[in-house]
């Protein structure tokens, strides 16, 4: 029984340091050392960010200290007011980090777009007492807003990323960093995230990347191998055939849907314009509705027409792998996703290419043999018929 009861003393202690350890993380908990003392404060559901502000409405003025813990010196953090609309675009941001030099920087950048390299620059209202500093793994960046708008709610935004040569780089486009967002009531300090709505954006984004890998990536490369490759196969006529348009098709009709997709993530996305990706999807769509829509104009294979249906089927199919491939890499760079799917995509390129260049091989080989059998059979017939009987060819004449 002592020892239970040890056991359990034990057990107590523990628990208590642990419920005192989690209440210090509470903000309303949190003294700081410059020993400002602020009326209202948050805990932020995401990244482990705290903050703490004075408002006073009557004079619009917001003195605010933003808190990111378990960070490091590589590290730059953020927060942000969005006067506009809730997300990034339109947010009027502070942005903190340690210099390489061991200073501390802060300063303001209004996020124009979604590649935005936190460019300094004035924001869309008055800023003062912008500092910020770091210690323990700890970053809190403190500054006093002059608010234009009379609402005491907020739309807000923290966020945090990697430095490199002293410059913020892209913050993560998965997980936490994507659902750092919400409403803030300054006065009765009610906190609401739209992680909602910011997921669902997220994954319309992943389901526009995955149908437009599949379809221009992936199966239209494939059904150009079974085109050039697998009809040189005598057994394979005219199977090749079929499963060359099942795979153009199947490409086109997912294609359609990748395009309708982006289509609609641009209609939501005001102001956040992707011109080259835009464009380059535009120009492919064209074309492979031309490619399928040629198909009710093929001629026959005894046309004299045909030949040059051909080479315009070919050239134009080329050039939609040509454009599909860059397109996609351009996508997975507007995305950015772990770099394990682009890594993934190159090893189908890889293995399409090496499974094209291993069917080249043996098409050469089958078309050599056909070559060779054909000129042995000419050879051998022209010999037989010259040499009959010795008389050239001739019948001898009936004695």
């Amino acid at each position: 029984m002592g020892a239970t009861r040890r056991c359990m003393v034990i057990l107590g202690v523990l628990f208590a340091l642990f419920m005192s350890s989690t209440s210090a993380q509470s903000c309303s908990k949190y003294n700081f050392a410059s020993n400002k003392v602020f009326s209202a404060c948050s805990d932020l559901p995401y990244l482990n960010s705290y903050l703490h502000w004075t408002y006073s409405p009557s004079s619009q003025s917001l003195e605010i200290a933003f808190r990111r813990l378990g960070t490091s010196s590589s590290r730059w953090v953020s927060w942000a007011i969005n006067p506009t609309s809730q997300g990034m675009v339109g947010s009027q941001a502070l942005v903190a980090f340690q210099k390489s030099d061991g200073t501390m920087r802060a300063y303001t950048s209004p996020i124009k777009s979604y590649q935005t390299g936190l460019q300094e620059g004035d924001l869309s209202f008055p800023v003062s007492d912008l500092s910020a500093t770091y210690s323990n793994n700890e970053m809190i960046v403190y500054a006093t807003l002059k608010l234009q708008n009379s609402s005491s709610t907020l739309n807000q935004v923290w966020q945090d990323g990697p430095l490199s040569n002293d410059s913020p780089g892209m913050h993560p486009t998965t997980g936490p960093n994507v659902q750092s967002m919400g409403t803030l009531n300054l006065l009765s300090g009610e906190s609401k995230t739209t992680a909602g709505a910011s997921s669902s954006k997220l994954k319309a984004k992943n389901i526009h990347g995955v149908l437009n890998a599949v379809s221009w990536g992936i199966l239209m490369p494939l059904g150009a191998i079974i085109a050039r490759y697998v009809k040189e196969f005598p057994l394979a006529d005219p199977a090749w055939f079929y499963l060359h348009v099942t795979c153009q098709l199947s490409a086109f009709i997912l294609g359609v849907a990748g395009f309708g997709t982006g289509l609609r993530l641009g209609s939501q996305s005001s102001g956040v314009t992707y011109a080259v990706h835009r464009g380059l999807g535009i120009a492919l769509f064209t074309l492979a509705l031309v490619q399928v829509s040629a198909l009710l104009i093929r001629p026959k294979k005894d046309h004299k027409w045909r030949s040059y249906w051909n080479c315009y089927h070919y050239l134009v199919g080329y050039g939609i792998l040509g454009i599909s491939i860059a397109n996609i890499f351009k996508g997975l760079d507007i995305l950015s996703p772990e770099k394990k799917w682009k890594r993934a995509y190159i090893g189908i390129l890889v293995t399409l290419a090496s499974l094209a260049l291993v069917l080249e091989v043996i098409v050469w080989f089958l078309k050599r043999s056909k070559r060779s059998a054909g000129a042995d059979k000419s050879s051998h017939g022209t010999n037989g018929t010259n040499g009959l009987n010795g008389y050239g060819g001739r019948k001898p004449e009936t004695v």
